[in-house]
């Protein structure tokens, strides 16, 4: 089995996924035996294993297994594992058969992406993620979602584009389409790295994920969160390893999203910005670009899988059970949903990096990385950030979602496929931090030299978490914690949701009194034209007249005249 390209076993089951909508049982039973399959078939391919062959002169590489694509094969399967059982609920109201599809096709995109060998099959498979995960968004079918689906969609295929071009001018100049290191020496390097950044949600670039993940359906967000941004970390790490300039786009991604957070009133939207914060780690690390830096960044990737999709899960089934994301409409849901407050807090205290949960085992190696090639000024930046990490996901997601106030909602626990999700994440979360092991010797690069239960990272990282919830305390005692209060909150969206929509109209407004002065100018002229022509020629113009014979007679011979004497001449 291990010849089998890994997506090609998702993307058959998104063409049977159709065929089973009249039988529930068997439907959900096969959505739950691909990634299974899947797995197995990952599990047997080898280091070194690639399928190649030749169509137009050019040599593709579909499948190329390295210790970094095949982590992140082994994740993509995890992942998808726990998103497919998490929506076996669904019935013909919540776009079944459509979530399901797109969702397999995208699970199959991301494989293909991550064992991609060259630059041809990562374009198809880079373009297949945004065209199938978009129809996630669509599925919700509020005019909202819609809109926002379609700028999610122009945004990457712009991405898909950029690649497209990068691999082009790559190609024209040293004749090959292998996908590897790129750095920034070149014209195809900075499209390739721009391309990437979209999908990785660099700054500036970033609010795609802020506008559509919320907008998607409480299934749909597991699945995104797990996929499309991985893979651009991916990319990053293949291509662009020790490439200083990430580890400030890093810091920057890890800090300006706590802000954001904080006045952020929809959970799902916090959570979005949250994600972008743990992106800046990874990004943040794959810059420094050691062998502990990069072990940590795809480390903290797989992770983060975990902790956000638990914590986004959360959030679904709290949408699911309510129809509310907002903090300013939720709150005493603990009464009622006691083991999905649960599970949540574990997804809290596994992105707030506490040990014994998965985040403080991979965190603490690319704090460790900085330290150790002696980025002085980053490190403080990165402990900020990871101190706004508690007060944003760990401590105002599950509080405002299950404590703060009594909203006065009574519902009951989610369906039991959630709640299994739900506890396969938190298992994962809480074994990963006991026994970091299991994750450590999947990590490419050989061997992990580092431990993370040393004395000095408990330490660090115990008075962090103290000292971030005591400025939260205080900051609640003084009254200057912002309020949670029914809004909207634009950041560098404001761009093309506001000012492109105002300078649209401004420029139309203007093109339009151009365009109507020009052409009153044009038409008064032709008009004028037209009645001159119709005063000659019109049926009483004079030359519509009966002139007499000897008229004409006179005006030939004067004709005649001037035409000798000027022939004369």
């Amino acid at each position: 089995m291990s010849s089998i390209p890994p997506f090609l076993i998702f993307f058959l089951g998104a063409l049977l996924v159709p065929f089973l909508r009249g039988v529930p049982k068997v439907r959900m039973a096969f959505l739950v035996l691909v990634p299974v399959l899947g797995a197995l078939n990952v599990w047997g391919i080898q280091e070194g294993y690639e399928v190649q062959y030749r169509l137009l002169g050019l040599t593709l590489t579909p499948v190329r297994a390295d210790s970094l694509s095949l982590l992140f094969g082994y994740l993509f399967h995890l992942g998808a594992f726990i998103s497919i059982i998490y929506s076996l609920h669904l019935g013909r109201r919540e776009n079944a058969t459509v979530q399901h599809t797109a969702a397999l096709v995208y699970a199959g995109s991301a494989l293909g992406a991550v064992f991609a060998g060259d630059f041809i099959t990562l374009f198809v498979f880079w373009e297949l993620l945004a065209v199938s995960s978009v129809f996630l968004i669509w599925a919700r079918g509020t005019r909202l979602a819609t809109r926002s689906g379609m700028r999610y969609l122009l945004v990457h295929v712009v991405s898909g584009v950029t690649l497209l071009a990068g691999a082009m001018v790559h190609w024209s100049g040293t004749g090959s389409l292998a996908f590897g290191p790129m750095g920034l020496g070149s014209l195809a390097g900075w499209l390739v790295f721009i391309a990437i950044g979209i999908k990785a949600a660099f700054p500036l670039l970033h609010s795609w994920l802020i506008d559509a993940y919320p907008e998607s359906t409480p299934t749909g967000t597991v699945f995104l969160s797990a996929f499309t941004t991985k893979v651009a970390v991916y990319a990053l790490a293949r291509g662009y390893a020790d490439v200083d300039i990430l580890i400030y786009v890093g810091a920057v991604m890890a800090c300006f999203p706590i802000f954001y957070a904080v006045i952020e009133n929809d959970l799902r939207r916090t959570l979005g910005y949250s994600m972008i914060n743990q992106i800046g780690f990874m990004v943040c690390g794959i810059g420094v670009g050691t062998e502990l830096a990069l072990q940590g960044a795809v480390a903290h990737a797989f992770n983060d899988v975990l902790f956000k999709g638990l914590l986004f899960m959360s959030m679904g089934a709290v949408m699911h059970m309510t129809g509310k994301t907002k903090a300013s409409e939720l709150g005493g849901l603990y009464k009622t949903m006691p083991i999905t407050a649960t599970l949540c807090i574990i997804g809290a205290l596994s992105i707030s990096a506490v040990p014994f949960f998965n985040a403080f085992v991979s965190k603490s190696m690319i704090m460790s990385a900085l330290l150790y090639e002696h980025h002085y000024w980053i490190w403080p930046v990165m402990l900020f950030a990871s101190a706004g990490v508690v007060e944003h996901a760990g401590i105002k997601i599950p509080y405002f979602a299950f404590f703060a106030h009594d909203s006065g909602i009574r519902t009951r626990e989610p369906p039991v496929n959630m709640l299994v999700a739900m506890g396969i994440g938190a298992l994962c979360c809480l074994a990963i931090g006991i026994w970091p092991n299991l994750l450590y010797d999947l990590l490419p690069g050989g061997e992990v030299d580092y431990s993370a239960y040393d004395y000095t990272h408990i330490l660090t990282q115990l008075q962090l978490l103290c000292f971030a919830i005591a400025a939260v305390a205080a900051f609640h005692l003084w009254k200057i914690y912002p309020a949670e209060i029914p809004s909207v909150n634009l950041d560098a969206d404001w761009v093309y949701r506001r000012a492109a929509v105002r300078v649209t109209r401004f420029v139309g407004r203007t093109v339009g009194a151009a365009d109507a002065a020009v052409r009153g100018v044009v038409l008064g002229g032709v008009g004028r034209a037209m009645r001159g022509a119709f005063r000659s020629h019109g049926p009483r113009g004079v030359l519509a007249r009966s002139w007499p014979a000897g008229s004409m007679v006179l005006w030939v011979s004067i004709l005649l005249t001037a035409f000798l004497f000027f022939q004369f001449l």
